[in-house]
């Protein structure tokens, strides 16, 4: 039987190798996206600097929707990020899925993005 810790040590070591490629500077910082049940979370992170430039979930203030964890709540979530990321004069990203599939919340977080101005 698969527990819910094998699931997410997978995951982790998924993310582990893609974060040996995946490198966020001052110019192009990265998109990280993490999902849990009920919310999700999406941070611009510089990587050289050690330090999140802007970020966005579902537990912000300026969220507005009813329900968290699901495909709306996840487009809402990508359009705040790329609202703040092309305020603070970001327009290019580097995406990192964080371990988890390009598919439902994940996917659409991106495709939302992608749509608010931001290029990956």
């Amino acid at each position: 039987m698969i527990t819910k810790q094998d699931k997410n040590a997978a995951r982790k070591k998924r993310h582990t190798r893609v974060r040996r490629e995946l490198v966020g500077t001052s110019e192009r910082p990265r998109l990280n996206v993490y999902r849990s049940n009920k919310h999700i979370y999406a941070q611009l992170i510089d990587d050289f600097a050690g330090v999140t430039v802007a970020s966005a979930s579902t537990v912000d203030k300026e969220f507005n929707g009813d329900a968290t964890g699901n495909v709306e709540a996840a487009k809402q979530v990508g359009e705040l990020v790329a609202k703040r990321a092309t305020d603070k004069g970001y327009q290019s990203v580097v995406f990192d899925r964080g371990g988890y599939l390009y598919h439902g919340r994940v996917a659409a977080l991106a495709d939302a993005a992608r749509e608010a101005g931001l290029e990956f």
